[in-house]
């Protein structure tokens, strides 16, 4: 059986450390027989990083809220992605974004200027937003136990670059609840009518990324993680993409003539 101590040093192995900015995709159950479940992880996490380092995990809601359910409450709504966002959102000092689709909860130096305005986002991952934010942050990417096609920065990246069709005609509208008022918005949500989950073509990144020095393997307990660099995502992200803007659409395979111009530093 694992605990917050073995975690913790799993994490340590990988190379994350005290003041890092992290964020952090998970599956608990992948981990294996926790003494504490999710709360092991969130404990070995925070003490990895610190209160010098800002912890992030997503809290998305984009798979129930819509027409039907368009309130978002983020002291309420439950996370579609996992055990672990709803466990870290209710822990003393984490806050949560306002977006009402992609949220983000945030714990750590800066979390409440992080994740500040995202009520104003009108799509899932702006350039200016939580998950553009990682670029600027020099953020570490934690998939715990999970694959790429997980790695919502990578949808961020094609924002920046406005990849076409990748969000729906038209706005939709929800309201978001807070502090006792109630806001309406607009956002577009993701939408392909080829490939309704475009993030299953992610994987296709992994060689790019691994080969390149942008992301390395571990493991933390029966997990198979993977740590990347967001500057070097990013950087290889947007090449590939220059070369070919729909690159992602589908799982055709990466070019084999393609090479990155210059190899990676990994930032630990």
């Amino acid at each position: 059986m694992y605990n917050k101590e073995t975690v913790l040093a799993d994490l340590r192995k990988m190379g994350i450390q005290k003041g890092d900015t992290l964020m952090v995709h998970s599956s608990v159950k992948s981990v294996g027989k926790l003494e504490h479940r999710a709360d092991d992880i969130v404990d070995a996490l925070m003490e990895a990083i610190g209160k010098e380092g800002l912890l992030l995990t997503p809290c998305h809601t984009w798979a129930q809220m819509g027409p039907d359910h368009n309130i978002f409450d983020p002291e309420t709504e439950p996370s579609c992605v996992g055990a672990l966002p709803d466990v870290f959102r209710k822990r003393p000092g984490v806050v949560r974004s306002l977006h009402p689709t992609h949220s983000v909860n945030a714990w750590g130096k800066d979390a409440a200027a992080y994740i500040a305005g995202e009520e104003k986002a009108v799509t899932p991952c702006p350039r200016n937003g939580c998950w553009g934010k990682l670029y600027d942050r020099k953020a570490k990417i934690l998939l715990l136990g999970c694959g790429l096609n997980r790695n919502t920065f990578i949808h961020s990246v094609e924002e920046w670059v406005d990849v076409p069709l990748r969000f729906t005609d038209k706005p939709v509208d929800f309201i978001i609840r807070t502090h006792g008022k109630d806001v309406p918005v607009q956002v577009y949500r993701h939408f392909n009518a080829s490939c309704p989950h475009i993030s299953e073509n992610f994987v296709k990144l992994f060689h790019p990324f691994l080969d390149n020095g942008a992301m390395i393997k571990g493991k933390v307990g029966d997990a198979y993680c993977l740590l990347g660099d967001a500057v070097g995502m990013a950087e290889i992200t947007l090449s590939l993409l220059k070369e070919d803007i729909q690159l992602l659409s589908d799982m055709r395979p990466v070019p084999k003539n393609w090479k990155f111009e210059e190899k990676i530093t990994w930032r630990l």
